[in-house]
């Protein structure tokens, strides 16, 4: 038997040795496309970068990025040091700042309180936003280039599930993904339906949640179309992140917003949460193909009207 001769893993544990700086060395390397692609694979999403040093107020987030062929946003912050509040606090500014549906905090090494940190605000923050904690590390072998790692220790609620198909996924609830996934890929081939929707709304990928975002020009707060199994019933919801302000704004002028848009609405202002929303709904037949076209025409029609309307009153 011949001999066979391995060598011995080295972690780097300099950091600095490589990338002396943030945002001069580490964030343009990150950006670059074979490198971004190392994080988007470990986290199971595919991450398009959309600029570096991305101003937010007076600050600038490290990396603003997207999903590819979606509106969903992604702030990627960079920390070659153990993790600290300060940074903490730069992830839920540009979070908010930038209307973010993921959030990417990436150290050298993160303390137990932050990573506590995170895992709460998964458990506390609505659906539509998760926060990942990410640990970099840079290995080599002898003298051969040195190859970075990603190492995820905190990631959003049920994020595995939501990645790939386990195989203690319930036939039940592959069968209720595909069902949202087919309906919502019929919604966006009837995209021209009406013109005016058309033109007032971006088309985005269609997926297996519940709900299929529509952008409304404002990072204050976005319309929902909601599909409802349970209640065999479909939804329309205006959305307020993180502003209870705009909230009660908007709700001084409740009757005058019900009489414009000639919709009856529920307003949740939510207090333990972040989110408030402002939601009708319809009852419809889920199930009876044939009249997806009225349903996605009362779609456009009420966010027409929902978006024409709270403009006036949030500018």
């Amino acid at each position: 038997m011949s001999n066979i001769f391995l060598g011995k893993l080295e972690e780097i544990t300099d950091l600095r040795s490589v990338w002396k700086d943030e945002a001069r060395d580490f964030t343009p390397w990150l950006s670059q496309k074979e490198n971004i692609e190392i994080l988007g694979q470990t986290l199971g999403i595919d991450i398009n970068v959309e600029s570096t040093e991305s101003a937010v107020g007076s600050f600038s987030a490290d990396i603003y990025a997207k999903i590819t062929d979606s509106d969903e946003r992604i702030i990627i912050e960079n920390q070659l040091e153990q993790s600290n509040h300060d940074h903490l606090g730069k992830i839920l500014t540009y979070a908010s700042g930038k209307n973010a549906s993921y959030v990417i905090w990436i150290v050298k090494k993160a303390r137990e309180e932050h990573k506590a940190a995170i895992s709460w605000l998964n458990d506390h923050t609505d659906e539509k936003i998760g926060f990942f904690l990410v640990e970099i590390k840079l290995y080599r072998i002898g003298n051969s280039q040195l190859a970075p790692q990603f190492v995820p220790v905190e990631i959003p609620n049920n994020w595995a599930k939501q990645t790939k198909t386990s195989s203690t996924t319930s036939k039940k609830d592959t069968d209720t993904q595909l069902a949202r996934l087919n309906y919502w890929t019929a919604l966006r081939d009837s995209w021209d339906l009406n013109s005016e929707y058309a033109k007032s709304f971006n088309k985005r990928k269609p997926s297996k949640d519940h709900w299929y975002t529509l952008s409304i020009g404002t990072s204050e707060a976005e319309i929902l179309l909601l599909r409802l199994q349970i209640r065999n019933s479909i939804g329309v919801e205006f959305t307020i992140r993180n502003n209870k302000e705009l909230f009660d704004n908007l709700f001084k002028y409740k009757d005058e917003i019900e009489k414009e848009t000639g919709l009856s609405f529920d307003w949740d202002r939510n207090d333990s949460r972040i989110k408030s929303s402002i939601t009708t709904e319809k009852e419809v037949d889920l199930e009876n193909e044939k009249d997806w076209p009225n349903q996605f025409l009362w779609f456009m029609e009420t966010s027409l009207k929902m978006k024409k309307t709270f403009s006036k009153y949030i500018s």
